[in-house]
């Protein structure tokens, strides 16, 4: 055995979503041989990778091909990926920004950002939460941060706002600064001005992603952040039935427009189906069955998975502990496999993957 004829062996394996080889790819690195074992390190586009153990089987038999006395040692990290190469950007060390919209409320998107972003945390990136829902902020409530006030830190010379840390995620709300009893009356101009200061003026440091909790509907904050920061991709959430599928349209056609032109990360159905916890393998479609993927078929993005309807999820948001971090299984892997999903189309876009074959990628 040599090093250069299992880098051969391992340059017919395929990264299943980029469509190249990983020694093309350059995710091969530390390949070693001491008798007959080889080990090596694939380095993934993201720590949330579900395809972790198909990329091992295939480098496992690649190598039992050119050698198949071979004991084969797997490693792996990762070096999430970015578009971003202007260091006098604004967030210049955030690699990736994230929208998670909706076209109306009440479909429970900042309970789904709040738990996709820990759940890409809890695969090991760096995740910051900023709550952009002005007039309604929910995050105080759902990460148990009632009453909390960041801090100040000077910064290059610049004061600059401390976000919060908590469950591993820095987080970022509008409701940290004001009495929560006051309501926000703000005409737009205001509202857009808080909004570029959680960008400006807050010190996120070195982040993998970015998750921004949006407002529901189609206005002046989204443009105001499509404006403001290099936005990698939107996230849409909807629920099955009808009424927000057709809110869903508007939203994916907003962010269509040739002004703003963010790409579509993927659809999230939330509230999928009901499942009684004396009965949790009972399914109940109490919104109508798969109007989210239907939808995402029809537009051609990826759809990135359902969230069922589970006391737990609504009991962890009202009791400061978002449901990933529980012991509820199904709610657990249901936001899990989203998150993949999720990262998985981030990285697609970051290596100028078409739309459609990140839809057909994500669906199959």
């Amino acid at each position: 055995m040599s090093v250069e004829k299992m880098l051969e062996a391992l340059s017919t394996v395929q990264e299943p979503d980029l469509g190249k080889d990983l020694v093309t790819l350059n995710m091969v690195s530390e390949l070693r041989i001491e008798g007959n074992q080889v080990s090596f390190t694939v380095t993934l586009t993201t720590p949330a990778c579900p395809l972790k153990d198909r990329i091992k089987n295939d480098c496992i038999r690649a190598i039992h091909v050119a050698n198949p006395e071979a004991v084969v040692l797997v490693n792996f990290t990762s070096h999430i990926n970015s578009k971003r190469t202007d260091p006098a950007a604004v967030l210049p060390n955030v690699k990736n920004i994230i929208a998670v919209v909706s076209g109306k409320g009440g479909v429970g998107k900042s309970t789904v950002a709040s738990n996709f972003a820990l759940s890409l945390a809890a695969d090991g990136a760096k995740v910051g939460l900023m709550d952009a829902d002005i007039y309604g902020p929910s995050l105080p409530i759902m990460f148990g941060v009632r009453g909390e006030r960041p801090m100040m830190k000077n910064v290059n010379g610049k004061g600059m706002i401390l976000p919060l840390e908590k469950y591993g995620i820095r987080i970022m709300s509008i409701g940290l600064l004001i009495d929560e009893k006051n309501a926000v009356v703000w005409r737009g101009p205001m509202v857009s001005s808080a909004i570029k200061q959680f960008v400006s003026e807050v010190f996120w440091d070195e982040l993998d992603y970015l998750v921004v909790d949006m407002p529901p509907g189609t206005g002046d904050i989204h443009l105001t952040l499509m404006q403001s920061v290099p936005v990698t991709g939107v996230i849409v959430v909807t629920t099955p039935q009808d009424v927000a599928l057709a809110d869903a349209k508007k939203a994916i056609a907003m962010f269509a427009q040739a002004q703003l032109k963010a790409p579509i990360i993927g659809l999230v159905e939330n509230m999928s189906y009901f499942i009684p916890s004396e009965s949790p393998e009972q399914k109940y479609y109490i919104f109508g069955k798969e109007g989210g993927k239907r939808l995402a078929e029809e537009y051609d993005i990826p759809f990135l998975g359902q969230i069922p309807l589970i006391q737990r999820i609504r009991e962890g948001g009202d009791e400061g502990k978002p449901v990933v971090l529980g012991n509820d299984e199904a709610a657990r892997k249901a936001f899990s496999d989203f998150a993949g999903n999720a990262a998985r189309s981030i990285a697609m876009i970051n290596a100028n993957i078409s739309p459609e074959r990140r839809a057909e990628v994500v669906l199959g």
